[in-house]
């Protein structure tokens, strides 16, 4: 059961000592949070005391990575020259504050084009990313599978890869899979995991592969709506998750909650989902 990282989304608010001691009591080793506020662009300050103490926490309980999130205002790939600039500087900032806690994962979503059109949009993203990524980092950043709704570009496993394959540092990029995402992208990982896999192995490589959200959904396979589900509660179900986090292709990585919970609704989705690890 050590192997299995497993683990959701918390607040940042009272600090990365807060976080780590919170994971543990909620049943978890590994967790995910947002670099800043997930609707602005205000980051606090780095509280060196506060890290250092999470990395002694951190060291004596098991948690041996953690996924910061970009805030959902970062968007790269927009029609307006300023949310581009916005975008470009809080990457560069947060790879920045990343280096506090280094060999750890940094996930954002691709962004929208907003009608110029996904060709375009992608030019906009790997700009973007070959203006940031630095060749002495040690965060590897993580593109994040999208559900397609209005212009997200991250909808199909071919749009990612357009992506990384221009991207001069692609060594710093991986992939964070969600499942609601991808259900609702039309990839069926209930009834073919394995044909799935496959799929994303042929197309970008299952070594790129360094993340899975663990969100069931609200709405039908294809359905392209990105609304997450508790687990076992939506259209996946309890069922295809045990076969998820217990595939030897995905044992291995860390599992992050992204569900509609408070941290009690957490620690019963954990303790459900470690029942089912085999």
């Amino acid at each position: 059961m050590s192997d299995f990282k497993i683990g959701c989304h918390l607040s940042t608010s009272k600090g990365f000592l807060h976080m780590a001691k919170e994971i543990i009591s909620l049943g978890g080793n590994t967790f995910q949070f947002f670099t800043r506020n997930p609707r602005g662009g205000s980051a606090k300050a780095i509280d060196e005391a506060d890290v250092k103490a999470f990395h002694e926490y951190a060291k004596e309980h098991g948690i041996e990575v953690i996924l910061a999130h970009a805030p959902y205002t970062l968007n790269a790939c927009s029609a307006d020259e300023n949310t581009r600039n916005f975008a470009r500087e809080t990457f560069a900032d947060d790879l920045v504050r990343m280096e506090y806690f280094p060999g750890n994962l940094y996930n954002f979503h691709p962004g929208s084009h907003v009608s110029q059109g996904v060709e375009v949009g992608t030019d906009y993203i790997v700009e973007m990313l070959n203006a940031v990524l630095k060749p002495e980092q040690t965060t590897t950043v993580l593109l994040e599978t999208m559900a397609g709704k209005g212009s997200e570009i991250g909808r199909s496993f071919e749009e990612i890869k357009a992506i990384i394959d221009r991207v001069e540092l692609s060594e710093h990029l991986g992939v964070c899979l969600d499942t609601c995402h991808v259900y609702d992208g039309e990839y069926d990982i209930v009834n073919d995991l394995d044909g799935v896999l496959e799929e994303f192995d042929r197309i970008i490589g299952l070594d790129r592969l360094k993340a899975i959200h663990l969100n069931d959904s609200k709405n039908p396979f294809g359905s392209h709506k990105d609304r997450h589900e508790k687990i076992g509660e939506g259209s996946i179900g309890v069922e295809a998750f045990e076969r998820i986090i217990n595939h030897p292709k995905l044992k291995h990585l860390p599992f992050y909650l992204e569900t509609p919970n408070e941290l009690d609704g957490y620690a019963k989705e954990i303790e459900l989902l470690k029942g089912l690890r085999k």
